[in-house]
């Protein structure tokens, strides 16, 4: 049996890593083979299995999260897959690439050190796959369902296709890109998500009936006319592709690029196209202006690439090491967190690590995480590429430069990695579907994911904004069962969000 008091006596451990310089040394996953099992569970053991669960509360997916942790601690693993899979199409992403909001909802974190559901959540899914627990599951309704089209392959397009091909509908998803998978595919690099595993869902996506079309651009190869034409519903989950830039001088300069486009060619690169990449890092001082996930996969590519150095410039102020009075449990707080991307550029040689106000002067040029950083402006060279990125101390509030504070620091290449406002704009599908675009740029839908369009819904970042893969995959799933019900009255399809629902916040 189960240690039930284990939350008193075992301490919080995380899934052993490799070690920094020989992850420099390749793209494979960051973490040591085989680590992960030996301590999931006394981990699972830490779970108090609360009356009130916020950790099953702050998932979007609706995961039972004390149920499976409850069965790995007592060793009946195959009950926890069929757990986890109840919820969610994909552990094996959500397990690698979430920020587990549930953990920081977990009631250990209130004064202590939170359960680590997400390591256990990946446990349980590599080992449904590896067990054969997480098999194809192709529809056996005998009643006839409906013709979907789905635009978009990202998790929320997936995970609707998913969930409506094994509700017996025929299926067919579209992606514009020569491969599947969104952001999966191209946003996301191989040291944090092998392609592999997104090779293995795609086929067992494939074995259930889902037809998955490659470079086919909705809206131009297929146009919106013939998709309402030739199906009975649509689900549009484009995603949210259009990234922000900053209104400063130089955005324009040769050397300038928007972080996806670069991690969209290291990614290319990876897969086997033999064109190099014109975006290589390789030798080259580089500059990553923004502070959330895609500037930290932008720096562990640069270094991986070899760049001469990597300088982060976070416009935000650093963050407190543990939650405050403003940020309350059970809301996922901003506090300091380090990526494995930035424990590569601290260990690196000559690179520091954090760099706030003075300290950031001379020090960030050796390549290092630079706070409360205000990018004012990119500066050419003889040659009309980028030769500098000046910045300045931000101003607390406003967040605006700081008088006498500005910087210059040598670039050749630098990465805009400042998140997205939604869906690309001047689609012509959008047109075409009779879509409209709302005030905050995404793509106007009702709570129940339906469009003014008879039969067409928006799911994921497409309606929502940019967002977690959680949340997409959340989307994914109730949009699903929105299209279901519209096709046949009724569904038993798990809805987990309305189009409304937001994260747990003050």
């Amino acid at each position: 049996m189960a240690e039930r008091m284990a939350f008193l006596t075992t301490p919080r451990a995380e899934r052993a890593r490799r070690d920094a310089r020989e992850r420099l040394g390749d793209w494979r996953e960051v973490y040591r083979p085989g680590a992960l099992l030996p301590v999931v569970g006394g981990q699972a053991e830490r779970c108090m299995d609360c009356g009130l669960p916020f950790c099953h509360a702050a998932c979007p997916l609706g995961n039972l999260v004390p149920e499976w942790n409850r069965l790995v601690a007592d060793g009946d693993w195959r009950a926890a897959a069929a757990r986890l899979l109840a919820t969610d199409n994909f552990p094996e992403f959500t397990g690698r690439l979430c920020p587990a909001p549930c953990e920081s909802a977990c009631v250990l974190a209130i004064d202590g050190s939170a359960v680590t559901i997400r390591n256990v959540e990946l446990a349980i899914a590599d080992r449904a796959l590896a067990e054969g627990w997480d098999a194809p599951q192709p529809p056996e309704r005998p009643e006839p369902g409906g013709r979907v089209a789905v635009i978009g392959s990202g998790p929320a397009g997936l995970a609707a296709a998913q969930q409506l091909t094994r509700a017996g509908h025929a299926t067919t998803v579209y992606e514009r890109a020569d491969r599947a998978g969104g952001l999966l595919r191209y946003g996301i690099p191989p040291f944090r998500l092998e392609k592999h595993r997104l090779e293995r869902r795609l086929d067992q996506l494939r074995a259930e009936g889902t037809e998955i079309r490659t470079g086919v651009w909705a809206g131009r190869d297929v146009t919106g006319e013939q998709l309402r034409a030739g199906y009975d519903a649509v689900v549009v989950a484009v995603g949210a592709g259009a990234w922000r830039e900053p209104a400063v001088p130089g955005c324009g300069l040769a050397g300038v690029h928007p972080a996806m486009e670069y991690l969209t060619w290291a990614n290319r690169v990876d897969e086997g196209d033999r064109a190099v990449s014109p975006l290589s890092a390789a030798g080259r001082r580089v500059v990553v202006v923004g502070g959330g996930d895609t500037a930290s996969d932008c720096l562990g590519t640069a270094l991986r690439q070899g760049a001469a150095s990597v300088t982060q410039l976070d416009i935000n102020p650093c963050p407190p090491e543990r939650r405050g009075a403003a940020q309350p449990w059970p809301v996922h707080p901003k506090v300091y967190r380090e990526t494995t991307s930035h424990e590569e550029l601290a260990g690196r040689s000559g690179s520091p690590g954090r760099l706030v106000g003075e300290a950031a002067g001379e020090a960030a040029g050796a390549g290092g995480r630079v706070f409360a950083a205000v990018t004012v402006g990119f500066e050419p060279g003889p040659d009309g590429r980028l030769a500098a990125v000046r910045y300045a101390e931000a101003e607390p509030g406003d967040r605006g430069p700081r008088a006498g504070s500005e910087r210059v620091l040598p670039a050749q290449l630098a990465l805009l990695a400042l998140g997205f406002s939604g869906p690309e704009p001047d689609q012509p599908l959008y047109a075409q579907l009779g879509l409209g675009i709302g005030p905050e740029g995404t793509l106007e839908r009702d709570d129940g994911f339906g469009t003014a369009a008879d039969g067409v819904f928006v799911a994921g970042d497409a309606g929502r904004g940019q967002s977690l893969i959680v949340w997409a995959i959340a989307e994914g799933r109730a949009a699903a069962a929105a299209v279901d019900r519209y096709l046949r009255g009724r569904t038993e399809l798990p809805a987990p969000v309305r189009a409304s629902a937001r994260a747990l916040r003050l």
